[in-house]
């Protein structure tokens, strides 16, 4: 199984993040569990993440490291024999 996190790849916080919203620079919790998309890597192993809304629009876009996401997948992988 890879665990390599790829632009566009929808993953879920492991851990409770502090940041800013987007728009009214508002203190908020991003917690564990909350899920977003990958819209750019920043570095080896650091992602910029993007949560939006159900109706798609941005509450928040940080980076955040690799080791505080996991990949949601919506299909399983062929096991090798």
């Amino acid at each position: 199984m890879s665990d390599e996190i790829r632009l566009h790849d929808v993953v879920v916080l492991t851990g409770d993040i502090p940041t800013r919203h987007f728009e009214s620079g508002r203190p908020i919790t991003l917690r564990r569990g909350q899920v977003g998309t990958v819209v750019m890597t920043l570095a080896p192993r650091v992602f910029e993440v993007e949560f939006a809304d159900k109706e798609g629009r941005p509450y928040a876009m940080l980076p955040v490291a690799a080791d505080k996401l996991i990949v949601l997948r919506d299909e399983p992988e062929v096991a090798a024999a």
